[in-house]
Order: C-alpha cells, then sequence, then structure tokens
C-alpha cells in the first residue's frame, strides 16, 4: 500500500493532494489555542478494526458507509502528550474509500513508517486535523471523514478518488515530533565565485542576486550555512523554507516566505534537483542550488512562470526532520 497524498498543499510544482479547496470551517481544524474534540458517531463507531498498536490493523467497513459528519472514535486511548494545532505529528495510517470499504492507501504500520503530518488545515486534510487534534501519543483513532473534509468535489484522481467520496482513516498517533527551526542557524560559509549572491532580511528571508551571465548548463550547489542537526536521509520527510527565481527571467515564482509558513514533504516527492540539494545536508543548513532544466521541470516547463529552457535558482533553509 502505498502512502496517499494527503497535505493539501502544493510544494515547488508537485502537488501532493489535486485539491485545494476545503472546507475549513468545521471546528477544530480552524481554532486557535483550543482543545475541541471531535465527537464519535455512528459511522466512525461502525468501522471494524483489529490489532495492536504499532501494527497494521485489520480493518473491516460495511460499506456502503454513508457519513454525515465528520467524527472520530478512539480504539485505543494512548497516555502521551496530547496533540495541539500547529504541531508536526507522526502518525502511521491507512485510509478507505467508505463508499466502497477499499484502501486507498496508507503507511506501513513498520519502524520508521509514520509520517509527518503539520496539524494545519492549510497544509493537511482539514478532517484529519480535526480528528488527529486533541489525540494523545499512543492512541489509535478512527475518523470517518465526510467529502467535504477531505478532498472535496474535487477529489484525488491520481489515487483514482471520485470527487465527494467520503473517507475512513485508522490512525496510530506515534509521536509529536520537536519542532523545526524558524530559519537556518548554521555557520556562515564562503561564498563561491559565479553562484548568485543571497542577502537575508530580518526574519531570514533570501534576496537573490543573478550574476549577469547565461546561466550554467550544469546542476550547481552551495552550502550558505552548514548546519549540525541530523543529516537528511533518502526519501526522507523534511520541513524547510525556500524561495525560488528563474535564472532566465529574473522573476521570482515560488516561496515559502512569501506565503509566511514553511513546507513539508518527502525528499523524492519533488524535482530531481531539489532532491539532491537536499539529500545528505544537515538541517540548520542553507544552500543553494541552480537546477538545469533536465534537473527541473524538463522541457514541458511549469507554466506560466518557467520555460523548459528555463534555469531555476532556489536558496533553501533545512529546518527539519521526520
Amino acid at each position: 500500500m502505498r502512502a496517499a497524498p494527503i497535505l493539501v498543499v502544493a510544494t515547488l510544482g508537485v502537488a501532493l493532494t489535486a485539491c485545494t479547496s476545503f472546507n475549513t470551517d468545521n471546528g477544530t481544524g480552524t481554532a486557535s489555542g483550543e482543545c475541541a474534540v471531535v465527537a464519535s458517531g455512528a459511522q466512525s463507531d461502525a468501522v471494524s478494526v483489529k490489532g495492536d498498536f504499532g501494527a497494521a490493523p485489520e480493518v473491516t467497513i460495511d460499506a456502503p458507509l454513508e457519513i454525515e459528519s465528520t467524527q472520530r472514535t478512539v480504539l485505543i486511548e494512548g497516555d502521551g502528550e496530547v496533540v495541539e494545532l500547529g504541531a508536526n505529528v507522526r502518525v502511521d495510517y491507512q485510509l478507505f474509500d467508505a463508499g466502497t470499504g477499499q484502501p486507498i492507501g496508507g503507511t506501513e504500520f513498520a519502524e520508521g513508517s509514520a509520517q509527518l503530518l503539520p496539524m494545519d488545515a492549510q497544509q493537511l486534510i482539514p478532517g484529519i486535523v480535526d480528528v488527529l487534534n486533541c489525540t494523545p501519543v499512543g492512541s489509535r483513532i478512527v475518523g470517518a471523514l465526510e467529502s467535504a473534509d477531505a478532498w472535496g468535489e474535487q477529489g484525488q484522481p491520481d489515487l483514482g478518488v471520485a470527487g465527494g467520496t467520503d473517507i475512513v482513516l485508522v490512525a496510530d498517533v506515534v509521536e509529536i515530533a520537536p519542532p523545526p527551526l524558524e530559519r537556518a542557524d548554521g555557520e556562515d560559509q564562503p561564498p563561491v565565485e559565479g553562484m548568485p549572491t543571497v542577502v537575508l532580511d530580518e526574519n531570514g528571508a533570501p534576496t537573490i542576486t543573478l550574476p549577469a551571465t547565461e546561466p550554467p548548463a550544469e546542476f550547481q550547489l552551495a552550502v550558505l550555512k552548514k548546519g549540525d542537526g541530523p543529516v537528511v536521509q533518502q526519501g526522507q520527510n523534511v520541513v524547510v523554507h525556500y524561495t525560488g527565481i528563474n535564472w532566465n527571467t529574473g522573476v521570482v515564482f515560488d516561496s515559502s516566505w512569501e506565503r509566511g509558513a514553511p513546507a513539508t514533504f518527502n525528499t523524492r516527492q519533488v524535482i530531481g534537483g531539489f532532491t539532491a540539494a537536499l539529500e545528505g545536508q544537515t538541517v540548520g543548513s542553507q544552500v543553494l542550488v541552480v537546477i538545469p532544466p533536465d534537473q527541473g521541470y524538463g522541457a514541458a516547463g511549469a507554466p506560466p512562470d518557467i520555460g523548459g529552457t528555463d534555469t531555476i535558482v532556489f536558496v533553501v533553509d533545512i529546518l527539519g526532520t521526520a
């Protein structure tokens, strides 16, 4: 079973879900500093789940299960720290189509398989934020998500999920991850001649100045700050701040700094040059990477901001890993 893309935001041109228009006005997903528990109900109680916490669950759904409102049933109540909005939580999970009872995707429920999820309804499916909120670490829950709190009317075509599909979630809350850094805090490194220059504002957001030359044909990478945190592993989830600029046009085409929140994604869910820039680096580092088309968006580009022959540049703060 492959991991289902339950994150909402489009990150570096690679959408982790096909839908970005959700109903987020549903209580806990938009509350601030509150812990409003989603109540159990007939639909969440009707899902049969066998197995111990940490082991792959055996799930039976008497389909079709029509979900009237998002509900949560606690099957195993943990005694750990309680999940709150704004946290980053590691979760093993399985997702099911409530109408058919068929699996959609999930994690392996094995050592190291738990996925890092931001408790933020702007980044994560709002219904999942709702049912995870206020849950102690060590708990196993069932979430019955009405479609408006899942992938909505757009569905998730990559997974064969039609619009208007209700979803069942079975999740083990494994751990609350330490908060990521706010900005790269590593030791400054010498600049590399010929590379773009970077100036940071007081909050750490970069301004990139491109050389008045043709873009290089080869991939280039420079470490601007060297952090002393964990090394980013292959296929690992990371939390980053980044700004991307098109060398050919000088236009900034994407920036998490401008959005006001870092991005969370897997290193294998982005363009190849971005993967190469992250894996092997350390948390707390800031890197500058120049990515030619063959390691970026290829001949198709990423219209309207990136053409098929354009070279792109990123400055990336590596804030955390999972």
